[in-house]
């Protein structure tokens, strides 16, 4: 693939997968303001917008899906690598910057995606073994709780209510 193709195509991409993210948003406030319809609208465009990002990131070779037993393994893989290698630079930079708002983020982030890696981990030995299990998300941090939701948030200390269970 051409250069200018490639790096079109990621731009495309990472254009795309804001638009879903922040569609999702748009469409949480208007439920909240009393527009069901208006969040209608925002999440079918949202999920256009990730019918777009998702063909471009096949055509970059990055959403190759496999046996779920693999899909585990390299999401496994991928966490890691974000969690040791990305974010302790981020969280470096941004201090090195004086943003202390981002080192936040980032380091909050970093123990997050640590323990998805770790959920990726148990979730395939879960797979082997036929058991199943239930997932509770906090909407602060992005922390991932297995079973119920806790008390408070190990992260951000975000209370219970902060959690939605994923279906």
């Amino acid at each position: 693939m051409g250069e200018k193709t490639l790096r079109n195509l990621y731009a495309a991409f990472v254009g795309e997968a804001k638009a879903h993210y922040r569609l999702q948003a748009f469409a949480r406030q208007a439920d909240a303001e009393g527009y069901p319809e208006i969040a209608a609208l925002f999440r079918a465009v949202a999920a256009a917008e990730g019918v777009h990002a998702e063909r471009h990131l096949r055509l970059l070779g990055e959403a190759v899906v496999k046996s779920t037993e693999e899909n585990l393994r390299a999401s496994f893989e991928r966490e890691t690598t974000v969690n040791q290698v990305y974010y302790p630079q981020f969280i470096r930079e941004a201090e090195e910057e004086g943003e202390r708002a981002a080192a936040l983020t980032f380091s909050q982030a970093r123990d997050v995606e640590e323990g998805h890696a770790l959920l990726y981990k148990r979730a395939l030995a879960a797979m082997l073994r036929g058991e199943t299990n239930s997932y509770y998300v906090c909407q602060v941090c992005g922390y991932i709780a297995e079973r119920e939701a806790p008390e408070r948030c190990p992260i951000c200390n975000a209370p219970q209510e902060k959690f939605f269970e994923v279906r």
